[in-house]
Order: structure tokens, then sequence, then C-alpha cells
């Protein structure tokens, strides 16, 4: 009998995980956990995401189940995601308040881009992303744009956004950002009035400071 089948640090699986594709696997196990999403449209992910949707996914969703993640295969965005189920990880992180505001913000956004029944990519600039924070916040004074791109970053590295600079940008307005299906399961409402809730939850009534504390957790 093998180590990897005594070695209790082993999945019960690996033994029957081809040797091609262990490392591949490990890598799609790290872009899962490490950043909660895949992307399989360019590139290196694509060769993952076809090896973990065509021939890996039952095991992936098997090693992710105890963790209290959800395997998302979404074969039309090209992309695997690991989905926090709510009631049972220990894994999710706190957003600060810029990150929460920008997060309600994009989700906001892309739900609109959906209902219009919008096919392509949902993008807007940055400018434009500073301008709804206004709407959707006005009791609260929205993020530098500096600020903006600081949480804009972290959300990036999670798989939630794309960003873009235009060849002729010449501002930091400019900056291209594209919502990805994933930041709509990462925080998902089910309908427009759970979302309005969550925006209540963020501003401040009248009278009362802002705060500091994170929303999304």
């Amino acid at each position: 009998m093998t180590a990897e089948r005594t070695d209790p640090l082993w999945p019960s699986f690996w033994a029957d995980v081809a040797a091609e594709d262990r490392a591949p696997l490990r890598d799609i196990l790290a872009e899962l956990l490490g950043r909660g999403v895949l992307l399989g449209d360019t590139g290196s992910g694509r060769e993952l995401f076809l090896l973990a949707r065509d021939h890996h996914r039952f095991r992936l969703e098997d090693y992710l189940a105890p963790l209290g993640l959800e395997l998302i295969v979404d074969d039309e965005a090209l992309l695997l995601q690991a989905r926090p189920r709510m009631e049972s990880c220990q894994l999710l992180g706190n957003f600060t308040k810029d990150e929460t505001l920008i997060l309600l913000t994009l989700w906001r956004v892309w739900d609109e881009a959906q209902t219009a029944g919008t096919s392509s990519a949902v993008l807007m600039r940055l400018d434009d992303l500073w301008e709804k924070l206004r709407v959707f916040f006005d009791r609260i004074e929205p993020p530098e744009k500096s600020q903006i791109e600081a949480a804009l970053s972290r959300l990036k590295r999670h798989r939630l956004i794309r960003t873009q600079r235009p060849e002729d940008m010449t501002q930091s307005g400019d900056l291209l950002i594209e919502v990805l299906p994933s930041l709509a399961r990462a925080i998902p409402f089910d309908s427009i009035e759970q979302w309005r809730e969550r925006v209540d939850m963020a501003s401040p009534r009248d009278g009362e400071p802002e705060t500091e504390e994170p929303v999304i957790s």
C-alpha cells in the first residue's frame, strides 16, 4: 500500500488521480482556496478549467465540501468558483467599509445588466463607479478614487472583477472595470429588496456618524 493511501494528509481519491493530472489539480485547488475563483477563458487557466470540469469535478466537490465551500462550474463565463455556504463556511473574510460599498454598487450594476438582458461583458469606468457610489450611498462621503483603486485591487485578487487600462488612458477615472459573474455569487441576493436592506445597513441613519465596521463578512 502506498503512502498516498495511508497518509491522512492526502485525500482518499488521490491515488486514483492520474500522475500527469496531480500537479494541475494542485494548481486548481490553490486557485480556488487562495482566490476563490479560477478563470478559464485564457492561457493555462483554460486547460485547468477543462481538466476540472471534464475529469475531476466530483473530486473537487468532495474536497471542498467539508470546508463549507460549494463548487460552481460556469460554462458560459468559463470559470470555477468555490462559493462559501453561508451557514457553514469558516473561511469567509471581512471586507472593509470601502470594499463593502464598492461590492454592493458593482452587484447592482451587474443585476441591472442582467435584467436588461445584456449578454456582453459588464463594463464601467472608475468615474462611473464613483458616481454610482454617490447615488446609492447618498448619506456617505464616497471614497477617494485612489481608495477605490486600492479596494478594487483586493476584489481583483479574489477574481470578482477584472480591470483594464485603455491605451489612451490619461487619468485614473478612465480605468475600465469588468464585473465578473463570480461577484454576484459571492454576495448573492434573492431580490433587489435584499440588496436594499444591505445598503441600508451600510448607510448611517440621520444624525449617526459613519462607521468603519465591515458590513459584508
